[in-house]
């Protein structure tokens, strides 16, 4: 099967407070949005990818161009919208959506989702880890939803058969992890120092803590 992976890049990142731009803030000396790119370009099973940016972003989009990259201009309306107008407009077929946030994310859990995808045979797929997890790790997140009773928080990385974007309702598969490391989603001062707190400890960080602001 091939995949292609929408990679999104055109948030504004309010919560981080910061002078630049979101995607390029740099994680363990590099920037967020190149250490997706790496674990993308790692992943077997993706066959092509394509940067999604904003009027937000352009200094993220220039970045993009640069490495030789497919850039696409969305609208800057948030992570879901952005991702059916990418998928709408460029008319593909099975995609990967994945935050520029996610500095801890590998090609070998990218291949992971996308396997089960594969398998599971539904039209849509949602990697989530439990609410208990972050809050265990002190992490932010925007959203949360219920299966069965409990609740989960999307990590930021889904795939979806993009020939059905249109129909009014999906069936949606669950893919639930507990790895929180690949799912640290970098939307807060906190959220990036506990990812460079795992960089550096070559992630075998194991017991959790809360980082303080000074």
């Amino acid at each position: 099967m091939d995949v292609t992976a929408l990679l999104m890049a055109g948030g504004r990142g309010t919560r981080l407070n910061i002078l630049g731009e979101k995607p390029l803030l740099e994680i363990g000396g590099k920037p967020m949005i190149q250490r997706v790119l790496e674990a993308l370009r790692d992943a077997t099973k993706v066959k092509d990818i394509v940067v999604v940016v904003s009027r937000y972003t352009p200094q993220t989009a220039a970045f993009a161009q640069k490495q030789g990259l497919k850039v696409f201009q969305a609208l800057g309306k948030g992570f879901c919208l952005d991702a059916n107008y990418a998928i709408r407009r460029l008319r593909l077929d099975k995609v990967l959506t994945i935050c520029a946030d996610l500095p801890l994310i590998t090609g070998e859990f990218i291949d992971k989702v996308i396997t089960f995808y594969e398998q599971c045979k539904k039209p849509a797929l949602t990697v989530a880890i439990p609410q208990e997890v972050y809050a265990k790790y002190g992490l932010s997140f925007d959203y949360v939803f219920n299966v069965n009773g409990r609740s989960l928080i999307p990590i930021g990385v889904n795939v979806v058969d993009g020939k059905r974007i249109e129909e009014r309702y999906l069936d949606e598969e669950i893919l639930l992890i507990d790895d929180v490391k690949v799912a640290v989603n970098v939307n807060t001062l906190q959220d990036m120092r506990i990812a460079e707190e795992w960089l550096h400890s070559g992630g075998l960080l194991t017991h959790p803590r809360r980082v303080r602001d000074n």
